[in-house]
């Protein structure tokens, strides 16, 4: 199909309806000279004549009549299309299509994900769950959620949550046969279970004062999985790390033992991510709202 051939053969349905030049080029808000031009066109292309003109009249040939009859009906498809398409703009409908780490959606989505439903039911979430930094555009994203740090600098960021800490964490059980670790150099005699992307092994950064320290995790396991990797420190196998709020309440009942609190400074937390303010869909304004920190 050429460039110009969806206009011409919208302008040719027009004028077969109206059965007059004068009253189609009003309608399409043309030039009655343009409008005839473009049916010559279209007519010249597909070598069959498509209207029958007289001074008083105009009316579709037999060529004509068969092409409307296949034509009618996929014009009004595109155009139900478009007018939805458009709609999206104002009215919150639709698909967004998200991703996001599994941590975040237990943190940031699962709480307001009722509410936002009950709100918006006319929004479906597509979510996909994956820890990796990812292109948002070469994966077909609407949005994302991930840690500032891994944000590409081109996106808008809106934070959906406050400043965060790691939690370097052990079982009871583990330390009653290994010594607490004071720094993060002790944690090269430990068995550290690792989380892990795509991309390799998350290192664990440690800072205190104008001191900063990395380390690489050796131990028996890693995951892709933060779960796993507390479910494994619950069985007593090592020290692991995750978000300090995810920790809390088993912290508290003495189910993990929390070390390094000293060298664990807080950071920026999670933000919700997306290419461009620019003719913004209406649903995506609405999680944005929905979902940002402070609600």
């Amino acid at each position: 199909m050429a460039r110009n051939d969806l206009a011409e053969l919208s302008a040719f349905s027009t004028v077969a309806g109206e059965r007059s030049f004068t009253r189609a080029a009003l309608k399409l808000g043309m030039s009655q000279s343009a409008l005839s031009h473009s049916i010559g066109s279209l007519e010249k292309r597909m070598g069959v004549q498509l209207l029958a003109r007289t001074t008083r009249s105009v009316s579709a040939t037999a060529a004509g009549v068969a092409l409307l009859k296949e034509l009618a009906p996929a014009l009004e498809r595109i155009q139900s299309a478009v007018a939805e398409t458009m709609q999206q703009r104002d009215r919150p409908a639709g698909r967004i299509r998200l991703i996001l780490p599994r941590t975040a959606i237990e943190m940031v989505l699962l709480p307001k994900l009722a509410s936002f439903a009950h709100v918006y039911p006319e929004i479906v979430l597509e979510i996909t769950s994956s820890n990796d930094p990812v292109d948002l555009i070469a994966g077909g994203y609407d949005a994302g959620v991930q840690l500032g740090e891994f944000i590409q600098r081109d996106m808008i960021a809106v934070p959906v949550t406050g400043e965060m800490r790691l939690a370097v964490v052990g079982s009871p059980a583990y330390f009653e046969s290994n010594p607490i670790p004071k720094t993060p150099q002790d944690l090269r005699d430990h068995a550290c279970i690792g989380f892990r992307f795509s991309s390799g092994l998350y290192r664990w950064e440690f800072e205190k004062g104008r001191k900063a320290l990395t380390v690489s995790p050796e131990g028996p396991a890693s995951f892709d999985d933060p779960d796993l990797v507390i479910r494994t420190v619950l069985d007593g196998v090592g020290i692991g790390t995750a978000m300090e709020s995810t920790l809390e309440s088993l912290i508290a009942r003495r189910k993990l033992i929390q070390v390094l609190n000293d060298w664990c400074p807080s950071f920026p937390g999670y933000f919700l991510y997306y290419p461009s303010r620019r003719n913004q869909p209406a649903a995506l304004t609405a999680l944005i709202k929905a979902l940002r920190w402070p609600g």
